[in-house]
């Protein structure tokens, strides 16, 4: 019994062994997808909007496939401690069968000792967890979360689809009683813009001339094409409401100012440069919920 239990003390050992090696792996691993992520952001060509969508979406894929991977072996990892520990108990009891009641007491001490190891690792896990959100996209969400619960709001998240200023505004429009789809705003945004050029081409860097103008108003109605500053400026000309973009760092941004009124409430969307590796995302709110005491300043 003592070889038995003195081969269970070396599983345990390398078990602790491994479970170091896989964390310091998972470090490793997060250090390369985020090389990785730097060098598909420097192929994302400036003004190619569907290159720029393709690599967002690549590295959303990334994010989420290691973020699995690393979540089922911490699992992993934790279940095997949990057995181990269950064997380990098991041993002891076994060879303190009709011992004594000092012997009781010297293996209650060593079973103590397993369960402080076990809350150790456990301890370990979630640090690495915490220090794996504490990333500039986790403190722009915070700080946004913060800003909103001030007004007693959330986020409503939409997709991150190229469609997601679209979709934000059509949550809140529609939730006032206005019937609108994507597709519609994208038309009434693209009408204007080619309806109104000077208003508009002399803000744009990447667009020089008439015909790449048109090009773009093209874009905005027929494809997925990210929604900027200058689509909701139309957007508030054509539905005469104000927009107000509350993001981490600055004030609101607010459009269409000249429609603030007492009757008009503003539309209200949150802006995120880094939620989704290339950033630039719109998310829509909502009330927040009755007995919501979480604390968003964290």
């Amino acid at each position: 019994m003592a070889e038995q239990n003195s081969t269970n003390e070396i599983k345990e050992e390398k078990t602790e062994e491994g479970e170091e090696a896989i964390l310091a792996r998972h470090r490793k691993e997060k250090k390369d997808i985020q090389a990785k992520i730097q060098a598909l952001k420097k192929t994302a060509t400036k003004g190619d909007k569907k290159k720029k969508k393709d690599v967002a979406e690549e590295i959303a894929k990334l994010e989420s496939e290691i973020e699995a991977k690393h979540a089922a072996e911490l699992k992993k990892i934790q279940e095997c401690s949990s057995e181990t520990q269950k064997v380990s108990d098991q041993l002891e009891d076994i060879s303190l069968d009709g011992k004594g009641e000092g012997k009781v007491t010297k293996a209650q001490r060593r079973r103590d000792k397993k369960q402080d190891q076990a809350r150790e690792r456990l301890q370990l896990i979630e640090e690495q967890d915490k220090a794996n959100l504490l990333g500039i996209k986790h403190l722009e969400t915070q700080k946004i979360k913060s800003l909103l619960a001030k007004r007693n709001l959330t986020f409503f998240e939409v997709p991150s689809d190229g469609n997601c200023m679209y979709a934000a505004i059509v949550h809140q429009i529609n939730r006032g009683g206005v019937a609108q789809s994507v597709q519609q705003l994208r038309n009434l945004a693209a009408d204007y813009m080619r309806s109104n050029m000077d208003d508009f081409l002399p803000f744009m860097d990447e667009v020089e001339n008439e015909e790449q103008y048109m090009k773009y108003c093209e874009d905005v109605q027929r494809t997925s094409a990210w929604g900027s500053q200058l689509e909701l400026r139309a957007l508030s000309q054509v539905l005469r409401r104000p927009f107000e973009v509350v993001q981490a760092e600055g004030r609101p941004v607010v459009i269409g100012e000249e429609f603030m009124d007492s009757s008009c409430t503003p539309v209200l969307l949150t802006y995120h440069r880094h939620m989704y590796g290339l950033g630039e995302h719109y998310n829509s709110v909502q009330p927040r919920p009755a007995g919501d005491d979480e604390d968003n300043s964290q």
